[in-house]
């Protein structure tokens, strides 16, 4: 349940929840496979570090998504912490049932509020997603919490802007369903600080008893703005890629998540509690361009925290 900043006394800052989405969101679209030893020592790595939820895996097709085709030996060895959730992505039916037999903590089904968009990511339109993903949810029945992710709320590459309306109506389609929350996409990075004040205003107002996460995208250099304006105005739970990996393949220009490390080095120094071993974290982060084989975006991991100072020239 997300708490409006309005009724918080303004000398307390409220406890800030992350959750990292680097092996799912992350790895998805990188073109070389990584391999299941790396994937489990990062997860394990990953729970020692303060995470409430951590995006372990897709139970996509394995032809979909190369990538992910280990998911369940991947499930099955990590080291689960106590107070850390292990997400996973469940497209459908099956991947329901996948999921439900590696115990994962929590199932994260995701449709977009677009139907251009919705068409060119999932093959269908949003009508025909909305039915499969309801049977998904009649089907898991409550034995296992379940999160859905609404792509592109705040703009579609394809569509342009979409309506606050049709967010809301989604929205309250699954609310009314019984799941336990709601992550709002900003899936090719198309949010401002303005709009998303507007956004979560009118989520929090509508649904004072859902779980609540942001997830934005870094594509035009304003992904930390808009965590910031979430803050600002109640939103609590935010996902995050390490080093800011990550970006969807039917999003044309549509880059990285915000970095995870990042996002929380800057509400940590501006006094939040994120619940986060920011140290312990960076030491991950520095391993991504080795895991990946390439640069990321993530700027802490690189330049170090504003309170590591240099001796003078």
């Amino acid at each position: 349940m997300n708490t409006p900043s309005k009724s918080t006394p303004s000398a307390v800052k409220p406890r800030i929840y992350f959750n990292e989405v680097a092996t799912r969101d992350g790895f998805q679209i990188e073109p070389n496979f990584i391999a299941t030893d790396t994937k489990i020592a990062l997860v394990d790595a990953l729970s020692a570090c303060g995470y409430a939820k951590i995006e372990v895996t897709s139970f996509t097709s394995p032809k979909a998504i190369p990538m992910l085709r280990d998911a369940e030996e991947v499930m099955g060895r990590i080291q689960r912490v106590p107070g850390v959730e292990y997400t996973v992505l469940v497209p459908n039916l099956r991947g329901a049932e996948r999921a439900l037999e590696s115990k994962a903590d929590e199932l994260n089904l995701v449709m977009s509020v677009s139907e251009t968009h919705n068409l060119a990511n999932l093959r269908m339109p949003r009508d025909k997603s909305f039915a499969a993903l309801t049977e998904v949810i009649r089907v898991v029945d409550g034995r296992t919490p379940i999160n859905v992710s609404l792509s592109c709320s705040f703009g579609c590459p394809m569509e342009g802007d979409v309506p606050l309306a049709t967010l809301i109506a989604w929205a309250e389609r699954f609310v009314a369903l019984g799941v336990r929350g709601l992550t709002v996409c900003d899936t090719t990075g198309m949010a401002h600080p303005a709009q998303v004040a507007q956004v979560v205003d009118a989520l929090q107002n509508r649904f004072p008893h859902t779980q609540l996460t942001l997830h934005f995208h870094n594509t035009r250099g304003m992904g930390l703005a808009n965590v910031l304006a979430s803050v600002q105005g109640g939103i609590v739970r935010f996902d995050g890629s390490l080093g800011g990996l990550g970006g969807c393949p039917y999003a044309p220009g549509a880059s990285g998540n915000i970095s995870s490390e990042d996002a929380i080095h800057m509400l940590d120094a501006m006094g939040y509690d994120t619940g986060m071993d920011l140290g312990a974290l960076l030491t991950v982060a520095r391993q991504m361009s080795h895991i990946v084989g390439h640069d990321v975006p993530g700027q802490v991991a690189k330049a170090g925290r504003i309170t590591d100072l240099h001796p003078a020239p």
